[in-house]
């Protein structure tokens, strides 16, 4: 039986549940979450090499443009210290024109791949400093960790996977490379770029093919990572929800609170109406308060006796009416004016209570 107990013990320790919504987002606020940096380094690159496929002719032509004018001009004038600074600052404002858009779609690349992923999330817990960070014995483990073998295996299958392909581009067009000596420098720039930009394409896609499978490799990791055990969701729900017996403790001082704020208001009543054993409703009337009697304490059973009690040694009359006892207790509440089809046998009783008093 001891041995049962500890196998139990030993399984619910075991991390084989799949992670809660609150662990979820407890991780993220730490910045931990499913993502693969390649994805975002390849469409990156397969935006911006998209882009100059389609504006590479008018992005060739101003460039060209910029320099045939540069140099012309500069063979023109005198070259001094004033018009050098000028002449670098129109160059540079011309080159922003033209680059300043690869730019811009690599920005915009980034961003969208990066929030497909993730979301909006910011969060300063992952750039926060951490001894363990610069800790020599957790550095070694994490260079000669699982993670750092299969980190290794992706960058060797990345490398020969891309480099097959830029080389199968190559090869492709290998005469026209080999005549490019036979060309002009423009028809060879223009061949070269077009080679570029298509092993860019080429390898971009790849890329991101090898980023997709890496994307549904990390998500595996993370869930395995934030696995929890049947007692971690058991502690959970006791954070969250409150512990049972501090729940039930609450309420039972929350219920002995009500009872001494009821009892405190027994001394005020008028009568008791009593079952007589069972049902006990101590009942009011104020005018400046209520237009009609209202209730001012209720109980059965042993709160019953506790309210006889205190209504004895208040001098609060009791009348005993069975019927009227049970019914009041079951359509009131402590606070509730007396229903109209109570009023004549409560105001009959209230009657009797003051007529005996008078007497006294």
């Amino acid at each position: 039986m001891k041995l049962y107990s500890v196998d139990l013990q030993f399984f619910s320790g075991e991390k084989t549940e799949k992670a809660t919504p609150k662990k979820r987002q407890e991780a993220r606020k730490k910045g931990q979450t499913a993502k693969s940096q390649d994805i975002n380094t390849a469409v990156v690159l397969l935006a911006v090499f998209f882009f100059m496929s389609m504006a590479g002719g008018f992005m060739k032509k101003g460039i060209f443009t910029l320099f045939e004018n540069s140099f012309q001009g500069n063979l023109r004038m005198d070259l001094t210290e004033g018009n050098i600074q000028g002449m670098f600052l129109g160059i540079l404002k011309e080159l922003a024109i033209y680059i300043g858009p690869i730019l811009l779609v690599a920005l915009l690349a980034g961003v969208i791949s990066n929030f497909s992923q993730v979301g909006f999330m910011f969060t300063s817990e992952a750039i926060q400093p951490k001894l363990e960070k610069i800790n020599p014995i957790s550095g070694f483990k994490r260079v000669f960790s699982m993670r750092a073998i299969v980190e290794l295996m992706k960058s060797i299958l990345k490398i020969g996977f891309i480099g097959i392909i830029t080389f199968s581009v190559l090869w492709k067009r290998m005469d026209e490379i080999l005549v490019l000596s036979q060309k002009s420098i423009g028809s060879a720039l223009a061949t070269l770029s077009s080679l570029t930009i298509q092993m860019g394409l080429f390898a971009s896609g790849a890329l991101l093919f090898l980023a997709i499978l890496d994307f549904l490799y990390q998500k595996f990791d993370f869930e395995k990572n934030i696995r929890m055990s049947k007692q971690d969701i058991k502690d959970e729900y006791k954070n969250t929800e409150g512990d049972p017996l501090i729940k039930s403790r609450i309420k039972q001082m929350q219920r002995e609170i009500a009872m001494r704020r009821m009892m405190q208001e027994v001394p005020k009543a008028d009568v008791v109406i009593t079952n007589p054993t069972h049902f006990a409703i101590a009942i009011r009337y104020d005018e400046s308060k209520r237009d009609a009697p209202f209730v001012v304490a209720k109980g059965v059973d042993f709160i019953a006796q506790k309210i006889k009690m205190v209504a004895k040694e208040n001098d609060v009359m009791t009348v005993e009416n069975r019927p009227l006892a049970r019914a009041l207790y079951s359509q009131t509440e402590i606070g509730d004016a007396i229903p109209e089809e109570f009023f004549k046998a409560v105001a009959e009783i209230l009657a009797f209570v003051y007529k005996v008093k008078n007497k006294i």
